[in-house]
Parts: C-alpha cells; sequence; structure tokens
C-alpha cells in the first residue's frame, strides 16, 4: 500500500503539530508485534485486557516502534492457543475459574494489520511505509488527533466530510475533492448499497468547494431535484440545496419534470440531422447492429449527408439507397435491418427533425460560468438506448469543444478551460472492454486530466468495465460487493489487495465504503455521513423557512441591492 511521497506532500503541511507520547492523550493499548512482514503485513497478540470482540476489520491502530509510529489497518482477527490440544480438548467452558486462566496465558485473541503510513519522531508529515516494527512493540488505538493527521482537516480548502472510521464515532474523514476531480474516479456496489447517495454526496461537495464543474446525466432522476428513499422519505436534490447560481437542471422530458415540480432551467432537443454515425455505433450491442451494419452507418452517412436518419425513416425509400442496392454496394436487407431498428429512435420524443443543435453550446455556456449542471431524463431513463445515445452524443462533441480551447490556451489564444466532472451510470455499458477503446468515454478516462475533462463513473458490475479504463481510475469508492469477479476488478493494480479484500467483504449493505486512491492518503473504511439530515444540510449552507429569508436579506444587504440569484 505504499504511497509515492511526492504524493502524499499534497495532502500534509503545517496543519496538524505531531505530539511526543508524552503529550498524546489515554489511549487504549491493544497487543504486541510477535511477528509479519512489510509484504503481508504483521501479527498482533492481543493483551488479556483486550476485548477481541471490539476490534473490528476496517479499525485504525498505531504500532509504537522505538523511533517510530506505523499508523496501521485491522485487516484480520483470528483466535490462537500456545498448545493445539486446546483445540481438540477444550476445558470445561462452565468453570468461569478455569476459563479465565487460561484466557489470555493459553488462548488469545490475534490481529493482522496493515502498516500504511509511518510517522517518523520529530516529523510532522507521514510517509510510505518502507520498513516495520520491532518484535513486542505495543500497539494501541488510533486517536482522533492521529486521524486528522492522516487525513486532514476541514479548515484545508478543497477537503470535504465524507464520513467516520468505523467504530471511531465522532472522528471525522476527510478527501481531497482536488485530487478526486484530477483523475477519473468510480462509485461501485451492488445495488441496494447506497451508490446513489455517496454519489450525490460527492456531487455536492464538488459545488461546495468549486474544484471543478459537474455535467451529470441523471438516468433515474436523481440529483437535481428531490428524491425518495427506500422508506419513501425525501431527499434534495443538489438544485434544492445550491442556488440557481450554482447549478442548473435541464431535462429531455419537461413533462415528467413538471409531474414532479423540479425546476428546470431548459429543455434539451437534438435534431436528427446532427446525429452522426459514430453517436449510433455504441448502440450496436443493444440494437443487435452488426459489424457490418455498422459499417453500412458511415456509407449511408455519406450518400444522403446530414440529413440521413430523417430520410432513411421516411415512408419513401431515398432514390441514393435503391442506386447502392443496384450498385452493390449495399444488400438489401441490410438496408431493411438498419431502418427497422433505427425506427426505435422515433419513440423519443426529444429527437426532431429540423430542430438546430442548441444543447451542446447551452451546456458549454452554463459550464463556462461555472455552473454545475444535471441532465434529467425523465421517461426517458428507463431506456438504456436513450441514456447512451444522449450521453454519448452531448459528451463527444463537448469534449472536442474541451480539446480545442485546451490547445488554445497553450497557445495563448485562450484561458484554460474549467476543470470538468461527466458523471454517467451504468457505466460498464460504455466501458465494455469491446468497445471501451472507440468511445470517448474510453478516450476521457485514459486521458487523466490532459484535457481538463475526467470521469465519475457509477456502476454495480465493475468486472464489466475495460481492465484498461478501471486501471486508470484515480479514486474507488466501493460499498459492498459480493461478485468474485466485481471485487477483483476494483482492486485490480492495487498492492495489499488480498488483505483489503477481507475488510470489503465484511462492509455492511448500508452505510459503508472503502476508499481507495488518489483522493486519500491510505484506503480508509468509513461509514458514510447521513445525507437526508438537517444538519448535512445546514453543513452545505441549505437552510429553509425563517432562516432562509435571514439569509436572502443579509444577501441584498452584502450587495446593495435586491438579488434574484439567491434562491
Amino acid at each position: 500500500m505504499e504511497t509515492p511521497q511526492s504524493e502524499l506532500d499534497e495532502f500534509f503541511g503545517p496543519r496538524v503539530e505531531r505530539l511526543t507520547v508524552e503529550e498524546r492523550p489515554a489511549v487504549r493499548r491493544l497487543g504486541v508485534v510477535v511477528s509479519g512482514s512489510l509484504s503481508k503485513g504483521l501479527d498482533v497478540k492481543l493483551d488479556r485486557t483486550a476485548d477481541i470482540e471490539s476490534t473490528a476489520v476496517g479499525r485504525y491502530v498505531v504500532v509504537e516502534g522505538k523511533s517510530r509510529r506505523f499508523f496501521s489497518m485491522i485487516t484480520d482477527v483470528s483466535l490462537d492457543a500456545t498448545d493445539p490440544r486446546i483445540a481438540k480438548l477444550p476445558p470445561d467452558v462452565d468453570d468461569d475459574f478455569m476459563r479465565e486462566v487460561i484466557l489470555g496465558v493459553n488462548t488469545f485473541g490475534m490481529l493482522h494489520v496493515a502498516p500504511m503510513l509511518v510517522l517518523e519522531e520529530g516529523a510532522t508529515e507521514p510517509k510510505p511505509v518502507k520498513t516495520v516494527p520491532g518484535h513486542f512493540a505495543p500497539v494501541v488505538e488510533a486517536t482522533a488527533g492521529d486521524v486528522n493527521l492522516i487525513f486532514g482537516s476541514d479548515e484545508q480548502a478543497g477537503f470535504f466530510h465524507v464520513g467516520e472510521p468505523l467504530d471511531m464515532e465522532d472522528i471525522p474523514i476527510y478527501i481531497s475533492l482536488k485530487r478526486f476531480v484530477e483523475r477519473s474516479s468510480g462509485v461501485f456496489g451492488k445495488s441496494g448499497t447506497g451508490k446513489t447517495f455517496l454519489t450525490r454526496m460527492l456531487l455536492a461537495g464538488i459545488v461546495q468547494s468549486n474544484v471543478a464543474v459537474n455535467l451529470v446525466f441523471d438516468m433515474h432522476n436523481e440529483y437535481g431535484w428531490k428524491s425518495q428513499t427506500e422508506s419513501r422519505g425525501e431527499v434534495k436534490g443538489l438544485r434544492q440545496l445550491f442556488p440557481s447560481s450554482q447549478v442548473a437542471v435541464a431535462t429531455l422530458d419537461d413533462e415528467s419534470s413538471r409531474r414532479r415540480g423540479s425546476k428546470i432551467d431548459f429543455v434539451v432537443q437534438i435534431g436528427y440531422s446532427d446525429i452522426e454515425p459514430e453517436d449510433v455505433e455504441m448502440l450496436a450491442g443493444i440494437m443487435g447492429l452488426s459489424d457490418v451494419q455498422v459499417g453500412a452507418l458511415h456509407a449511408i452517412h455519406r450518400r444522403l449527408g446530414h440529413n440521413w436518419i430523417a430520410r432513411l425513416l421516411s415512408d419513401e425509400r431515398p432514390e441514393e439507397m435503391q442506386a447502392m442496392i443496384d450498385a452493390g454496394q449495399i444488400h438489401e436487407g441490410t438496408l431493411g435491418a438498419i431502418q427497422r431498428k433505427l425506427g426505435l429512435f422515433q419513440r423519443f420524443a426529444f429527437l426532431k427533425p429540423g430542430v438546430a443543435d442548441n444543447a451542446v453550446k447551452e451546456m458549454l455556456g452554463y459550464i463556462e460560468q461555472g455552473k454545475h449542471l444535471v441532465l434529467e431524463f425523465g421517461r426517458y431513463g428507463s431506456s438504456l438506448e436513450a441514456y447512451i445515445l444522449v450521453a454519448n452524443y452531448l459528451t463527444r462533441r463537448i469534449h472536442r469543444a474541451y480539446v480545442q480551447r485546451k490547445e488554445a490556451a497553450q497557445g495563448g489564444q485562450a484561458d484554460e478551460p474549467r476543470p470538468l466532472v461527466i458523471t454517467i451510470e451504468e457505466a460498464h455499458k460504455f466501458l465494455d472492454p469491446a468497445i471501451a477503446g472507440q468511445t470517448i468515454f474510453g478516450t476521457i478516462a485514459r486521458e487523466l486530466r490532459k484535457y481538463n475533462v475526467t470521469l465519475l463513473i457509477v456502476d454495480q458490475r465493475p468486472s464489466g468495465i475495460d481492465p484498461e479504463v478501471m486501471s486508470q481510475i484515480g479514486t474507488r469508492v466501493t460499498c459492498l460487493l459480493d461478485d468474485e469477479q466485481d471485487i477483483r476488478a476494483v482492486f485490480a493494480g492495487v498492492s495489499g489487495a488480498s488483505e483489503l479484500r477481507n475488510v470489503l467483504a465484511r462492509l455492511d449493505t448500508r452505510q459503508q465504503a472503502l476508499i481507495l486512491g488518489h483522493a486519500v492518503p491510505m484506503p480508509v473504511v468509513v461509514r458514510t455521513r447521513d445525507t437526508t439530515t438537517a444538519d448535512y444540510y445546514a453543513s452545505l449552507g441549505y437552510v429553509e423557512g425563517q432562516d432562509l429569508q435571514k439569509k436572502l436579506e443579509r444577501g441584498k444587504k452584502a450587495l446593495g441591492r435586491d438579488s434574484g440569484e439567491l434562491d
């Protein structure tokens, strides 16, 4: 789990003064190191007074070496005995005296801990672990000061509170959102583990810290306006938590948005004439387009021009198509199959003939202003074809604009474009190994932050994502997974993965996640914040009722005029 020192330097600085052993508050001793190695971790024999039932995997401990302190994570808990015959011939468990005599002497608990970072004597920041403590080094519980030293505090710009360590209440864990948006990131977990709540919280943190601009393809209408928990409780969306000067909501289905009471800034419509064959290629697997039919799309586009789809779907066959059939350039059966399959587009009311493509221009205008944008799909969220078509169509053009602006900035002709984070759900459909190499989403993931565009992918089947793309995911936020292939995919390229697998396998089904990668100095298991409480909303600056009126009045007074932006 070694982290390069250059990356650690971005996390740590003069924010926390290291306490000497004498100055540290009283901590509970757990045991002593009895064996281990740098590659496989340390074995710790629990003291007689330590309660093995209260030492869970994922919890933090500190190993007090002679001149160093090793910040470590418990990765396994086991029982052991000095004599193997005790397991075969246990004493009379009803004899309390005998049990007390044997416990802690002949039988004892063992912890397996993985050293993550080392705090050297006199140093003010941790460093990567390159050695191990000696025999019988004492092991104690980590304190709030230890955790804050590693993960930072809310006093640092761009650091966001995501939860608390397991069994360590009221000790916040922060991640660096600045580093989170520098590379593509992922939120993974089986269905029902809270991926959406986690993603919404991370997006809210990005809005609050202003480290990047979000573009969210909101498949199930859960991020822009309010949604519901499984218990039918209300969860506020980004547009409710932040003013219209920060967050805008677009929709493909204005009827659905009106029914839900969602505040919409504009409606997205796409003209048939603006769709290119590359926009349709990603739908090949879902629509059943063969390689021959995909290749024919390009030939048809060249022959019919920019209005190719509308002409293909018309009741009368275009003369150019009959000429291609007569010349043997396309088989009549192939053409008929393409027309039948593209007929799906006629069910999408947001696709209209003769409509000018203003959606991309309007979205880029919001992004340039620093406004975070959520695109709701309304009733089309149940159609994977519509989701993939629109997300691919818009992302290709927005990325193209970013490439041009980045190159212009490098030539001194324009300013740097704002960092942009594009959030997609059902990510394995966009990043399947068979197509990831050719799609815009695979390109963005491999580019890292070359053109100031990164991805936030949300998925329950990480094993369906191209391994090359997974290797480029900078920060991985993982809820419970129980499929072996999915677990293997999440830990691909991560050192010490075998120990972390035990931690991931024992997460609760709700409100727990393992975070590792670029945004944290070391892997951390957190109990994530409850994002439905008034305290959480208040931490983001949200107020309502009389408090909202006071906020509006303060805003008007500060501006010296009436403000329509503070809503």
